[in-house]
């Protein structure tokens, strides 16, 4: 077991890009693209009703993960913990912070409007709009 957060948060992304293809048949590829194909097995999990406990807990783990490395590795960011979400990490790019774990809880919970896809997106319009910081 590795003692490095990013180490481990990559290890979980992994293991839901496995999950998604042996339940889903679907392939992640690491690609912003690859957050919309997350987005429709997220909508096929809520198709089977709410999630609930340890099955909400795992899903909210994996596609947290996934979508922060999806970020870090699309725009150069990097995996840190931040004061507002004690116990889980977020991604920072050009000094922008982006909650993965937190977009991952609004779409599993079903809230309307909520995408992966554009999560990862709007990224650079963000870090545009209040200027890069280092």
């Amino acid at each position: 077991m590795t003692t490095d957060p990013a180490a481990g948060l990559r290890d979980v992304a992994t293991e839901c890009a496995g999950l998604v293809a042996s339940r889903f048949g679907r392939e992640l590829d690491w690609s912003l693209d690859s957050l919309g194909v997350l987005d429709d097995v997220c909508a096929e999990l809520l198709s089977e009703g709410p999630l609930e406990g340890p099955r909400f807990d795992l899903w909210w783990k994996l596609i947290g993960a996934y979508t922060g490395e999806v970020l870090v590795r699309a725009y150069g960011g990097e995996w840190t913990t931040h004061e507002e979400t004690p116990g889980a990490y977020v991604v920072v790019v050009s000094g922008a912070t982006a909650f993965p774990f937190g977009i991952a809880e609004r779409v599993l919970s079903g809230e309307p409007f909520k995408s992966l896809a554009s999560f990862g997106r709007v990224l650079p319009a963000i870090i545009e709009r209040t200027g890069p910081r280092d």
